[in-house]
């Protein structure tokens, strides 16, 4: 089986604290389908390229969701005279491996990043360019979330005020 292409899931400012980057956004999946390993290392290609040109390389925390376990295979059919002779068809038609893909479904989440107040839209723009690597419809959020906490933004305040945080 061949290696993913995507080896790195985490860039940017992976070691800040949750208090740097309150915003979360999220990509998210519209369709079930299967996203190859090469869609998901472009897709982080593209959208770390637009943060660190335009927001800074310390301004951000972008996170790959998914991981590409599915083997994708081939059966590979000859097309020349004479090809029924050396061809057994459909028996034993396993397929060699080419890659690997995730499988998603609807409402999966593919990328998150954690951004500061002042640099959502440029999250929003990364996340919509990096969108256009992948097949399928995908739509970008910003999360209630505060960062990648599973506390909301409200609650975490209230929280943090009562000295219930440390």
């Amino acid at each position: 089986v061949p290696d993913s292409k995507l080896r790195i899931y985490d860039v940017a400012k992976k070691k800040a604290i949750y208090t740097d980057f309150p915003s979360c956004l999220h990509l998210v999946s519209g369709e079930k389908e299967q996203i190859s390993s090469e869609a998901l290392e472009a897709a982080r290609i593209a959208a770390n390229k637009y943060m660190v040109v335009n927001a800074g390389k310390e301004n951000f925390h972008l996170r790959i969701r998914m991981h590409p376990w599915h083997v994708l295979r081939h059966n590979k059919m000859l097309s020349c005279a004479g090809a029924d002779r050396l061809q057994t068809g459909m028996r034993h038609a396993f397929g060699k491996a080419i890659g690997k893909c995730a499988r998603v479904s609807i409402g999966t989440i593919l990328m998150s990043m954690r951004v500061g107040d002042h640099n959502v839209e440029k999250g929003k723009e990364a996340l919509r360019r990096a969108r256009m690597k992948f097949p399928g419809r995908q739509t970008v959020f910003l999360s209630r979330n505060f960062g990648f906490t599973k506390l909301l933004k409200s609650e975490y305040h209230r929280l943090n005020k009562e000295g219930k945080i440390i």
